[in-house]
Parts: structure tokens; C-alpha cells; sequence
């Protein structure tokens, strides 16, 4: 990128707004430990994502590298636009992390009492199911940012969605994940944050956006193909 706010999103929800209390109340039901709204797949989905977000996406483009038997030079490429991209994803996502300082779940949830919004309810004990939650902003999610825009490289260079892959979790050894595109696959990514009790529908909306523009930017850009 050029700055690290060329693609800064607009704020987050007020706190007054249905918006943020519709996410509130989402991400406190789903999102607590040993819920009992969410179900077991989302439970485990949760916690299957809660590695670093960039290696699960270098698995599957390594996945893809084997299936659709790359030459090295083909695969050095597409490695290079992928990481390129996650690179400037990081810049943008932090740059709007620590412009808008939102606070995460667990913080909203126990002090909702002083968030002026009649439609939240304070919970003082409330947990994550993740069990901790990074010691970052909340606005937007790096899982949604990094997960969109890993999704759109593999979509532009294989010209294609759909591919049938599996993938490992960093945290949980011996469960795998399976998924028949790209796009599935960061879409579960990307809400699993919710189900983890780590995040806020509007940061993965956002991210999401946030993800898909980096990406569109590197990949008009960079290591484009040469005339001959």
C-alpha cells in the first residue's frame, strides 16, 4: 500500500445504536464460555480458528499449490501475492485498530452498565469461550480483514471458487476442518470470532471489506503478469 490508511473504514457502530446492541447480544449469547445458545459446531469452530490466522491460510494455499500441480515458479508467485497482500492487510487492520481503540467483548460485556444503551445488561463474569481474548481492538477483526483477503488472491489466481480442501488447526492437534471453496472457508474463519466470544459482527463486516480491498489493490499491482 501506499499509507497505511488507504483503506481505513469509517467508525464502528455507536454504542447507542441497534446495531452495536444487536451485535452485543449476539456475541454475549454465542460467544460465552459453555454456551448454551450456540451449538456444538459452533463451539468447536470457534475454538478450531483460534491459531494465527495467516497460517492457516498459507496451508491451504499450499494445499492448492499440490492439487493443481504448480510449477515453482507458478507457486513462488502465488505465495508471494498471497503474503504480500497479508502483509499490507496487518498494516491496514492495525491502522484502523488504534484509530478507533474499540473495546472487545469481554470489556463491553462487563461494564455494559456504562454504555448509556437500555438494550445491553451488564455481566460482570463473563468469559469468552476462547478463554482469552487478544490484548488489541476490537474494529475490525483480523481474522475477517486476513481471511477475505487471503480468500480473493487464491479467487484471482485460480480464477475459480470453488476447490475442495482441509485444513488443520494450530491450536486443537488432529481436528481438521473441510470446505468446498475458498470463500467457505474464510467465511467460517471470519465467524468463528463471534463463536469465540472475541468479537463483534460489525468489526467482521468491516474486515471483511477491509480484506477484499487490500487484496483487489495488490493484485492489480503487483507481480502482475509480463507481455511477452
Amino acid at each position: 500500500m501506499d499509507r497505511a490508511n488507504q483503506f481505513r473504514p469509517g467508525p464502528p457502530p455507536a454504542l447507542a445504536s441497534d446495531t452495536y446492541s444487536d451485535d452485543f447480544n449476539e456475541v454475549k449469547s454465542l460467544g460465552i464460555v459453555n454456551s448454551t445458545s450456540a451449538t456444538a459446531d459452533q463451539a468447536l469452530t470457534g475454538r478450531f480458528w483460534n491459531g494465527a490466522i495467516q497460517n492457516y491460510w498459507n496451508e491451504i494455499t499450499q494445499t492448492a499449490t499440490v492439487e493443481h500441480n504448480l510449477t515453482t515458479a507458478q507457486s513462488a508467485r502465488l505465495f508471494a501475492l498471497l503474503n504480500l497482500t497479508l502483509a499490507d492487510s496487518v498494516i491496514a487492520f492495525y491502522d484502523a485498530k488504534y484509530t478507533y481503540n474499540f473495546w472487545r467483548p469481554v470489556t463491553a460485556i462487563r461494564a455494559a452498565d456504562t454504555d448509556h444503551n437500555t438494550d445491553t445488561a451488564a455481566d460482570p463474569n463473563w468469559l469468552p469461550e476462547a478463554g482469552n481474548t487478544t490484548p488489541d481492538p476490537s474494529y475490525p477483526g483480523a481474522h475477517a480483514v486476513i481471511s477475505a483477503a487471503a480468500a480473493r488472491v487464491l479467487m484471482f489466481f485460480f480464477r475459480r471458487d470453488d476447490f475442495d480442501s482441509s485444513v488443520t488447526s494450530e491450536v486443537m492437534p488432529g481436528t481438521e476442518r473441510s470446505f468446498e471453496s475458498f470463500s467457505a472457508a474464510a467465511e467460517e474463519a471470519t465467524l468463528s470470532r463471534i463463536f469465540a466470544g472475541v468479537h463483534f459482527r460489525s468489526d467482521l463486516t468491516t474486515g471483511q471489506r477491509l480484506g477484499r480491498e487490500v487484496a483487489h489493490f495488490v493484485v492489480d499491482n503487483f507481480l502482475t503478469p509480463q507481455g511477452g
